[in-house]
């Protein structure tokens, strides 16, 4: 599969940041990087911490991705199905599912880690 093209990674980003402000206001950014047909998705975090959240590959449209979800336990990206049961989606949805994941409560990244 051939790389989106450059407006398609525009409009990506672009759709990605925008609903990700809007669900979760308290992060500082949402970032898209690309790599040949995969678009890498990260959040900033108020504090700067980034966390990665997933990989869509792109399979032609704009409208829908193949998703992947991010496996912070073996720093890697696993094919993943969307709560919808399909294994693509809408950006969005995408982005909402690993969302829930990581971001579903952003206090566990900003607190201080507990010591014993």
């Amino acid at each position: 599969m051939k790389a989106p093209p450059g407006s398609t990674k525009d409009s990506l980003a672009h759709r990605l940041r925008r609903h990700a402000l809007e669900r979760w206001p308290e992060l500082t950014d949402l970032t898209v990087r690309f790599r040949a047909h995969f678009a890498y998705v990260d959040a900033v975090l108020p504090d700067g911490t980034t966390v990665k959240l997933c990989r869509l590959r792109y399979a032609g449209s704009a409208s829908m991705w193949g998703f992947a979800i991010y496996r912070a336990s073996h720093d890697d990206y696993e094919d993943s199905f969307l709560p919808s049961g399909m294994m693509g989606g809408s950006p969005e949805e995408a982005l909402d599912c690993a969302g829930d994941l990581y971001l579903g409560d952003l206090d566990i990244w900003l607190r201080d880690t507990p010591t014993n």
